[in-house]
């Protein structure tokens, strides 16, 4: 039978390639998918992964899904890294986008915006998943709660309070009753950066945030001690690092980051408060951190990929018939790859009688 025995030396090399071996390995599981629902293999995978980015619109949309996830998954990585699991940074990018949509429809009026007011709006969201995120370490903190149950959980809460307000007080009341707020007038809608397209601004300030969490994680000694309260935490104790410490920081920098997501999505391509703010970047986002290997400039091609996977699965549901749930069979397929490269490059198959 096959066995698993470590390796001696698992190849570094080999571990930095294994995101692009899995996005291999997803793409040729893709191949025997579409050969199984009875559709052309090859023209199928190209609808998936080469329509999307064939022009510069196309381009253009899938930086508008990157902006989103690279948000979120900066911040995850930097939990993950401190050994902080955070699951619930879809509640704080809507708790996010409540509060950026509040702060909004208060100041409102068609006549006013600009920067001052599109600045502010993205701080309240901020503050609003950086807030949602601070139950999460207070609990475990305080009580030593589970924060994988306590965030997870968390999401379901914010959901429905957000469909409470969009039914409720945020209602737009010229809406015909539908459940979402009014529409945002333009001098509250982030810059276009290019021309023609619905690309905004919201990608710049992810790669902004993007190059700040490298430096951070790498040329700080605060992001030094996370880091070494996450892979060992016995001797970050000894060396009289606070392991709360990390844990407030992990989550408050994960909360506001996915804050601040949320409150891009509404003020780029949404433009109003609606039901579904998100189609589940934090959820998606965990999977794009480990590919990104929860390296903060790592995340920015996981982000692409997946990116690629949420319009190569609406392209494929409109133009082969796919349905709906292709797009997270895509995202499994590549968590499942990459976790099947690591296996194999700190174990090798030994065959024994």
């Amino acid at each position: 039978m096959f066995r698993l025995e470590p390796r001696a030396r698992p190849s570094v090399w080999m571990s930095w390639l294994s995101p692009v071996l899995a996005v291999l390995l997803t793409m040729v599981c893709g191949l025997a998918l579409f050969v199984a629902v009875g559709k052309d293999p090859l023209a199928s995978l190209a609808v998936f992964f080469l329509e999307p980015i064939k022009d510069l619109h196309g381009w253009s949309e899938v930086g508008v899904k990157v902006a989103p996830l690279l948000l979120v998954s900066i911040g995850l990585a930097m939990c993950f890294r401190a050994n902080v699991f955070n699951i619930g940074a879809e509640g704080q990018l809507v708790v996010g986008a409540i509060a950026a949509g509040a702060v909004i429809l208060y100041f409102d009026d068609d006549t006013n915006g600009g920067f001052g007011l599109i600045g502010l709006a993205l701080l309240a969201g901020a503050a609003g998943g950086m807030l949602w995120a601070a139950i999460t370490a207070w609990l475990r903190d305080r009580y030593n709660a589970n924060e994988i149950l306590v965030s997870l959980m968390l999401v379901y809460v914010a959901q429905l309070l957000l469909s409470y307000l969009v039914h409720g007080v945020m209602m737009d009341p010229d809406g015909f009753g539908f459940p979402q707020s009014r529409l945002f007038s333009d001098g509250f809608l982030l810059p276009v950066i290019l021309p023609g397209t619905r690309l905004h601004l919201g990608l710049l300030l992810a790669l902004l945030a993007a190059l700040a969490g490298w430096l951070y994680l790498s040329r700080s000694f605060s992001g030094f001690k996370l880091q070494v309260g996450g892979m060992a935490p016995l001797a970050a104790r000894y060396g009289g690092f606070s392991s709360r410490r990390s844990l407030w920081v992990a989550m408050s920098v994960s909360g506001a980051l996915a804050g601040l997501a949320g409150a891009c999505e509404i003020m780029g391509p949404i433009g109003q408060l609606t039901p579904s703010v998100s189609p589940g970047y934090g959820f998606a986002a965990i999977i794009v951190a480990f590919v990104g290997r929860l390296h903060p400039i790592g995340v920015i091609f996981s982000s692409f990929i997946m990116a690629l996977l949420y319009i190569g699965g609406e392209l494929s549901q409109s133009r082969l018939g796919m349905p709906s749930a292709i797009t997270g069979i895509f995202q499994g397929i590549l968590l499942f790859s990459l976790l099947a490269c690591d296996v194999l490059i700190r174990n090798r198959l030994r065959w024994r009688k």
